[in-house]
């Protein structure tokens, strides 16, 4: 038994997951949005640093949840390296907050710093975590993750989750780099659209070993 398999936690995820697969699902304005781009414009939106914004605009109302088995990788990992302190790009409602808060419940406490562009989200997500009854764990910080993870960060980050704007992933890591310990472990969503994060921690020279796993995660350790 375990925080994230029982109540408060568990029913409530199971709820935002079938949520989640049901909002992309259905015949949505993102689904219209989406549909009317072609390709290029696809792929600028999800890699490029300025056109995110009209992205994550369009994104406001829905949910953009880690899947269950990232999830479980997620509580997995913050709980096989101890995490203590956690730091998160891109909470959206909170799922993989509530997995990674979760963890660091059941390793005895810490500190979890996330981030949100859409201060609606921030409100959806804040209510979830405090039914989770980990609300007392995160921090949440909204706005430009550059601007709000750029203090107050504490040393020594444990794990670090990447799953916003792709566009910054490597910003992010860069903007974050002097805070990681030997040991950190980097978790990447959806890092194929981020071909120069992967390449700067797929070089040997930075400092990294690094793994894809499937077609999207690409799950990082930094060495030194």
């Amino acid at each position: 038994m375990n925080t994230l398999t029982t109540a408060p936690v568990a029913p409530l995820l199971e709820q935002l997951l079938i949520a989640s697969e049901s909002a992309w699902e259905q015949d949505s304005e993102l689904s219209r949005f989406w549909h009317q781009l072609d390709k290029n414009q696809r792929q600028e939106m999800m890699q490029g640093k300025t056109s995110y914004i009209e992205l994550y605009s369009a994104l406001r109302d829905m949910p953009l949840a880690v899947s269950r088995e990232t999830g479980k990788l997620l509580y997995m990992l913050a709980r096989s390296n101890r995490a203590q302190n956690v730091v998160e790009f891109g909470t959206s409602f909170g799922v993989s907050t509530i997995h990674l808060a979760a963890a660091l419940r059941d390793n005895g406490g810490g500190r979890l710093i996330t981030t949100e562009f859409e201060s609606s989200k921030v409100a959806k997500a804040t209510a979830h975590l405090q039914q989770a009854g980990l609300a007392d764990l995160v921090e949440i910080r909204t706005g430009d993750a550059l601007q709000s993870l750029s203090h107050d960060v504490p040393a020594g980050i444990d794990l670090l989750l990447l799953d916003g704007a792709k566009g910054l992933y490597l910003d992010i890591l860069r903007l974050l780099e002097d805070k990681l310990r030997p040991g950190t472990i980097i978790l990447a969503d959806d890092a194929d659209h981020s071909p120069e994060y992967l390449h700067y921690v797929r070089n040997p020279a930075s400092g990294y070993m690094t793994v894809a796993l499937a077609e999207d995660i690409e799950i990082t350790l930094r060495l030194g």
